[in-house]
């Protein structure tokens, strides 16, 4: 019988810390959903005390996720670990996750503390932790670059003062795979007590090993992974969740253990975190990217045709993608329609499916073909729902090389009922002109950070998926708008993101 490997998905707290992946709590309530869906075996829900944003996000996901372990990040001091049990107490399987650095320079210039006072800490706070939650996580920062005697004895305390898991991280990407096999072989043949717990691992990718890393110390006994979808996180990011679990499955003569993870629902995860974050994933980027099972070669073309096993070491379904392509078009009716999404994997409420069905009718009249990526374009805020402050009514951009570009919009505001506004404005180019006629409307400040805008299918009549990052007291806020008019994508990006700013900064008023 194998061995089962614990997959301990950190996009939420590890991965939102990555430079404009900051998300608001619906977002994060509908990723904690779409990764339980997926069935990783923890998730790491944030970092409790960080701020109330944080704590409120934590207790909605240990609130509402039942088929998951889920964890709250704490330093190694009281304050942390009351915050993190106090957000996970309404949870089903709450763990607290607790750290302490372990490395010379760590210990010298960060902690200012001894490695004595570094024991010491570690067997209070591992203890007090156990007072509030039954599993207790402990993590030595920096592990790979500590004195492996040190280390040991800093686990073996951890373990003594009722530490569950035992997580040895690689938090700056430094190790190589040779070098991590043998720190886990070594700490699995000389720490005492590590057989009752279960031995993790989190990796970073600085120097691009985070994945290999992960996997060589699979093969060294470690029993749980620490990762991220699309191996998002600070830096160079984390382990890419979907690299690892799809290279124990590809590969399982090799690795021999298993994992409870519904590969069927890696691509939809991917997606989501892409969708919710408006970070796409590289096309060459493995398991997910736009390329991973495209085949240009005529070579690679014939051979794939004649057995697809020639140059496909595992199949698109395996990860939820889907070779198959059913036509949808205007006059496709709504049982069609449902039956599509149920092959795509999507089990959409009868409220859901009537708000896609007439989306998706709107986009049929101006298609003539309505492609997967479409419908996943269509679908993706379908349960990331906010109050609508300002909705567009209408806009008109006039622009040439030889004019200045004006736009007048006209958005509808409700504040105890409906009123529109209407304002005009001129850029540099039509979409500014568009944004500062919003900008107008609205009356608040706050600064562009980011715009971009691509193709979400091929053709004259591809839709336009356009985001936007707008800063404002030093949160980041994401937008997004989908059309088959980019000019109509980009302003509804902009009204999105102003929105999620208004509905955010309201919950903070009421924390």
């Amino acid at each position: 019988m194998r061995d089962r490997v614990y997959i301990f998905d950190t996009t939420l707290r590890d991965g939102e810390q990555s430079p404009g992946c900051s998300m608001n709590i619906q977002e994060k309530v509908e990723l904690a959903k779409q990764l339980e869906r997926l069935k990783v075996d923890v998730i790491e829900a944030g970092f409790a005390i960080a701020s109330p944003g944080d704590f409120q996000s934590v207790k909605a996901i240990a609130e509402t996720i039942k088929d998951c372990t889920v964890a709250s990040l704490s330093r190694a001091n009281e304050k942390d670990i009351e915050r993190s049990a106090e957000a996970l107490k309404n949870a089903a399987n709450p763990l607290i996750h607790t750290f302490i650095a372990t490395s010379d320079i760590h210990m010298k210039y960060k902690l200012r503390m001894t490695p004595d006072e570094v024991l010491e800490r570690t067997k209070y706070m591992v203890a007090y932790a156990k007072k509030f939650c039954p599993n207790v996580e402990f993590s030595a920062e920096d592990a790979t670059r500590s004195d492996h005697e040190f280390l040991y004895r800093v686990i073996e305390t951890a373990i003594k003062s009722g530490a569950t898991v035992i997580n040895v991280p690689d938090t700056v990407g430094y190790t190589t795979p040779d070098e991590y096999y043998e720190l886990i072989k070594n700490i699995r043949e000389n720490v005492a007590g590590i057989e009752k717990v279960i031995l993790s691992v989190h990796c970073h990718n600085d120097l691009g090993m985070a994945v290999a890393n992960s996997l060589s110390a699979i093969k060294a006994g470690a029993r749980q992974v620490e990762c991220t979808v699309n191996g998002i996180g600070e830096r160079a990011g984390n382990a890419a969740l979907e690299e690892i679990v799809m290279a124990i499955k590809t590969r399982n003569s090799v690795f021999n253990v298993d994992v409870r993870v519904d590969t069927t629902q890696i691509y939809r995860s991917s997606k989501l975190l892409s969708n919710i974050t408006g970070v796409s994933v590289q096309p060459n980027k493995a398991i997910v990217g736009a390329n991973a099972f495209a085949h240009e070669s005529g070579i690679h073309q014939h051979g794939v045709l004649a057995e697809a096993s020639t140059y496909e070491i595992m199949t698109p379904e395996s990860i939820g993608l889907t070779r198959s392509k059913i036509v949808l078009g205007k006059h496709s009716g709504r049982h069609a329609f449902e039956d599509y999404l149920r092959s795509l994997g999507y089990s959409l409420t009868k409220e859901e499916l009537d708000r896609a069905f007439e989306k998706f009718k709107i986009l049929a009249d101006k298609k003539k073909d309505v492609k997967d990526a479409d419908i996943e374009a269509l679908l993706a805020d379908k349960a990331i729902e906010i109050p609508e402050v300002y909705k567009l009514d209408r806009f008109v951009i006039n622009t040439g090389n030889t004019i200045t570009a004006t736009a007048i919009v006209r958005l509808i505001k409700e504040n105890g009922g409906p009123s529109m506004i209407e304002e005009v404005s001129t850029g540099d180019g039509p979409v500014y002109a568009a944004f500062k006629a919003i900008e107008k409307i609205v009356g608040v400040s706050f600064v562009l950070e980011d715009y971009k805008v691509h193709s979400v299918t091929e053709g004259q009549d591809a839709q336009g998926e356009a985001y936007v990052k707008i800063r404002r007291n030093g949160r980041i806020f994401t937008g997004k708008g989908v059309s088959t008019d980019i000019f109509e994508a980009s302003v509804l990006s902009y009204i999105n993101a102003i929105n999620k700013m208004i509905y955010e900064e309201k919950l903070e008023a009421q924390v």
